[in-house]
């Protein structure tokens, strides 16, 4: 009962790989944490940590506000995130708009205020009423055209908001739009494309 067997188990069995496995054999906890360490490379001093730490988040920064620029999906803010609010973009990109110069009319209309012409102040008067009502019927007709537009090429996709997304580029200057403008103006068959 409590004797000593007299076959001795063979040194190495032979691996035998499971189905599923690795393939090769578990390594021992020793070498696995040689393997992970490294050596600490920490900074002298707070002020040197400080320093690197901002040093890297503006890296990264710059890096996000490149990307946003140019478009790339993963930069993007959750508004302009998604197929239907890029063909959004370049709807309203393509097209030359009131909307985009109505900040350079309200800074006419505000230098004409200054003259003391008669005809000027009349101007003044009735300018901007009319400028702001050319704007908002361009917003509705941008907001429409954008929201036809997008249920006939992305009909499976979220097009809420995508309207009034629009009608909002539509007012912003050209050159200050985030994301950038990706088609030039008169691009109209290259909406929605790419």
């Amino acid at each position: 009962m409590f004797r000593r067997r007299t076959q001795e188990a063979p040194e190495n069995p032979p691996q035998v790989a499971k189905p599923g496995g690795k393939g090769r054999p578990t390594p021992k906890r020793s070498e696995a944490e040689k393997r992970r360490r490294q050596p600490i490379t920490a900074p002298a001093n707070r002020k040197d940590a400080y320093k690197k730490v901002r040093e890297r988040q503006a890296a990264e920064r710059t890096k996000a506000r490149e990307g946003m620029a140019r478009g790339e999906e993963k930069y993007l803010l959750k508004r302009d995130k998604g197929p239907v609010r890029k063909m959004a973009r370049d709807y309203v990109d393509a097209r030359r708009t009131v909307g985009s110069y109505l900040m350079y009319a309200m800074f006419g209309i505000v230098a004409l205020s200054l003259l003391p012409i008669a005809a000027a102040k009349l101007a003044v008067l009735f300018a901007p009423p009319l400028l702001l009502a050319v704007v908002f019927i361009e917003g509705l007709l941008i907001s429409r055209g954008v929201k036809r537009l997008a249920a006939e090429r992305h009909p499976g996709e979220d097009q809420k908001g995508a309207g009034l997304y629009a009608a909002m580029r539509a007012m912003q200057i050209r050159r200050l739009r985030v994301p950038s403008p990706q088609v030039k103006i008169g691009e109209k068959e290259a909406v929605g494309k790419g």
